[in-house]
């Protein structure tokens, strides 16, 4: 095989990275985007000469105005999508936000209209599956000291959503 014939068939998948951040109770932060009809994290995507990590804490300060300490890898997902092309994307751990950053909050008004933190169980009705797939095991992932690997927002092997306690 040559190299161009190589290299055509080689992927190129965009990526995109977002945190996760909860507040006291376990509850995780959503976002609700003025251009989307469901709730979203904090991320985005990832440019060009940028890490995962880099792009998550641009994001975080673009759509929330602050500078929180962006934690570790919780999860990896492959997306595939034929409408927008493969994506690889990562979720950090922002941790606990403490009052003091949450009333620093200064939502990016183009994009963000609103926010406000939500029980795990009540994800799946505020977002799109693969995405509440996504949070959830991040989140049991986070709980377990883990990182997970997740395809399309399910574990390898496994048919069916990660509960926050793991693979049912």
């Amino acid at each position: 095989m040559s190299d161009n014939e190589h290299e055509a068939k080689m992927a190129r998948p965009r990526m995109a990275s977002g945190a996760l951040f909860f507040d006291e109770q376990g509850r995780v932060l959503m976002l609700e985007p003025t251009y989307k009809d469901y709730r979203e994290i904090p991320g985005g995507y990832v440019e060009a000469g940028e890490s995962p990590l880099q792009a998550c804490v641009r994001e975080v300060r673009e759509e929330l105005g602050i500078s929180p300490e962006i934690g570790r890898l919780l999860a990896v997902d492959w997306a595939p999508s034929p409408a927008e092309g493969d994506k690889v994307l990562y979720l950090f751990d922002g941790g606990v936000l403490p009052v003091q950053l949450r009333d620093q909050i200064q939502l990016q008004a183009a994009e963000i209209g609103a926010y406000d933190f939500h029980l795990l169980d009540a994800v799946a009705d505020l977002t799109i599956p693969r995405l509440a797939r996504r949070i959830v095991a991040a989140a049991a992932a986070r709980t377990e000291g883990r990182v997970a690997y997740l395809e399309h927002g399910h574990a390898p092997g496994h048919d069916g959503p990660v509960s926050p306690h793991g693979p049912a």
